[in-house]
């Protein structure tokens, strides 16, 4: 690039001296040397400019106001010299149309040769067969459209065909060489195209727009994705994955509420915090947020080493020097364990996510369902007023309201005994948070769904009716850490989860969007069969996340405080006692008794009798 540009130096000088005196003009004396030596002053300034570290392939407007920015000083340059040194012959006209020659020239060499190269590689990628590259559609021709097909020029998978877009101004258009088609017309345009997959470019659309749009290519068998904000990426609520397929969570059809900072610091920011079961769908996250609003100290529990490992290592990956992270091996059973940790930490600020939590392994697993979802929580609990920690949140489930499950039943016990705790004292703030289902949490139906697929199925649905509340999994994690600032001592807050969601529709839907299509009576040729399995061992039909309808409002539209009945720790203490006793003597039968004792509106779906032989 040196040696060209310097080449092309001497003859833009000449061919600037020529047009100037309107015949063909070789220079002589020193007027020779001030041509040749121009080279040398050009080369200096356009390495000054960096105009050689920049990659031709990608030369950007930046790269070419650079050289502007370089030429325009290289003549000025060179013409103060030619007058300082009296050169004589050197018209001033010459350093103008040095100037405007030299930035034609240095500029046009390197968009020819962008164009050449990029041509090139058009060329190779095109050398694959039509069946090879996928035929891509573009929802949105806006900018991040406009950059998507440039970035999709040089790919090897895919071949941008056109744009959909719903304003008609640009509808009928040319944008990058693609025609933008109407909205209206998708199903003559698929036809017509051939388009094996449709890319949503719209990132800062809203979620229930982006619904109505992915709901319109449904009857399609095209895949759909979504190409995320560029704030989702940097801030991590967006994974590989979810650049794949079309991600689940926009078919909720709702958007998430602006966080307050202030609450999301108030208990973390310079503090000492502590995560239990921090390497669980839930904690894990919440140790990822929490990095983020800068403590003082992290401490991450976890009874698993895999778990413990993968979270420590992937917040390692942040690289916030200012945050110590400790990750500590133990279990919530452990009392003395959990003390000596507080103590040691000084914590200040604790979150309980460490809990036993899939349906059918507590239902068939009840006393250390019992020993870790309520003695655990009654163990985190006394080690936090013993060690003087001023906030402990519980992450709890809509699976405590009405439980017909062991798991949802503990789960209530949890909240029942963090209440009465919070009665008796004032040393700690005890609040509890209930939700549902998140998605793409472990042994959640997304990745079960998402993996029967990817193998061809059969998806298993256990009931057409089912229905489950759903959240994204960061979304969640962020209201849980508001609504822990909000309490005052013995709070239950419950997180508005929007409309629940039928399990049935989902696995229809994502086998849609997946780009294949349903097996089934009507359509026995279908990619995808779906079996109905029927309700495990304490599922129920639907969800709930209330006792009652009583209510109050927060600052968060996403957040309500429930006002429920509770007991006192003087009539929670010997039941609980009485559970420890049975628990010890594995006598499920009275485990399950006491537990209907303490939760009233405990309705076990699965007979004890059905399954006792199971449990352990």
């Amino acid at each position: 690039m040196l040696f060209v540009d310097a080449m092309a130096i001497i003859l833009i000088l000449l061919a600037s001296f020529s047009i100037r005196l309107g015949f063909w003009y070789f220079p002589q004396s020193n007027l020779v040397w001030a041509i040749f030596s121009a080279p040398i002053i050009a080369g200096f300034i356009f390495v000054r400019f960096g105009l050689y570290r920049s990659v031709i392939r990608y030369v950007s407007f930046d790269a070419l106001w650079s050289i502007v920015q370089a030429v325009s000083l290289y003549a000025l340059v060179w013409g103060v010299i030619g007058f300082m040194v009296a050169v004589d012959g050197i018209p001033r006209s010459v350093i103008f149309i040095n100037w405007a020659l030299s930035l034609l020239t240095i500029g046009g060499l390197r968009i020819v040769a962008r164009w050449v190269i990029n041509k090139k590689v058009g060329l190779q990628n095109s050398v694959q067969s039509d069946s090879d590259r996928k035929r891509v559609l573009i929802y949105g021709a806006g900018d991040s459209g406009i950059q998507l097909v440039r970035a999709l020029e040089n790919s090897y998978e895919f071949n941008p065909v056109g744009f959909i877009d719903d304003l008609e101004e640009l509808q009928g258009n040319y944008i990058s060489g693609l025609t933008v088609y109407s909205a209206d017309d998708i199903s003559d345009v698929i036809n017509r195209l051939k388009v094996d997959e449709v890319l949503i470019a719209m990132p800062s659309t809203s979620r229930a727009r982006r619904l109505s749009i992915i709901s319109a290519f449904e009857s399609f068998p095209v895949t759909v994705r979504t190409l995320p904000s560029l704030a989702d990426l940097a801030g991590g609520k967006i994974n590989i994955d979810d650049l794949r397929k079309v991600s689940i969570k926009d078919l909720l059809g709702r958007d998430a509420a602006s966080p307050n900072k202030n609450l999301l610091k108030k208990n973390i920011t310079g503090k000492s915090v502590l995560v239990t079961g921090a390497g669980g769908s839930i904690g894990s996250e919440l140790c990822r947020q929490i990095i983020f609003l800068k403590p003082k100290t992290l401490i991450l529990y976890e009874m698993s080493e895999v778990a413990l490992y993968n979270v420590d290592k992937m917040l390692s990956n942040f690289s916030i020097h200012s945050v110590d992270i400790y990750p500590i091996l133990g279990s919530v059973t452990n009392k003395t364990r959990l003390i000596e940790v507080f103590k040691r930490f000084k914590v200040n600020t604790v979150y309980h996510a460490a809990a036993y939590k899939h349906v059918p392994m507590v239902e068939f697993n009840n006393t250390e369902g019992v020993v870790n979802n309520i003695f655990g929580t009654l163990n985190s609990a006394q080690a936090a007023i013993n060690s003087k920690v001023e906030i402990f949140v519980l992450i709890s489930t809509d699976k405590a309201v009405n439980p017909t499950n062991t798991m949802g039943a503990t789960k209530r016990c949890a909240e029942l005994l963090l209440q009465a705790l919070s009665e008796k004292q004032k040393v700690t703030k005890f609040t509890m948070v209930r939700f549902g289902n998140v998605l793409d949490s472990s042994g959640s139906v997304i990745p079960l769904f998402k993996q029967q697929i990817k193998d061809g199925g059969p998806i298993t649905v256990t009931d057409k009716s089912i229905t489950r509340y759903f959240m994204m999994i960061s979304e969640a994690v962020e209201l849980v850490i508001q609504a822990g600032a909000m309490g005052e001592g013995g709070d239950v807050f419950v997180l508005d989860m929007g409309k629940p969601v039928s399990i049935d529709v989902m696995a229809k839907k994502m086998i849609k969007l997946s780009g294949l299509k349903l097996k089934d009576e009507s359509n026995p040729d279908g990619d995808i069969e779906i079996k109905y399995i029927g309700l495990r061992p304490g599922e129920k039909l639907f969800e709930e996340l209330l006792i009652g309808e009583n209510t109050i409002d927060t600052d968060n539209s996403l957040i309500m405080r429930a006002k429920e009945d509770m007991l006192s720790w003087k009539e929670l203490k010997p039941i609980l006692e009485s559970l420890k006793r049975e628990v010890k003597n594995c006598d499920n039968e009275k485990i399950r008794k006491i537990l209907v004792q303490l939760v009233p509106c405990f309705k076990p779906q699965s007979e004890i009798t059905d399954i006792l032989h199971n449990k352990v």
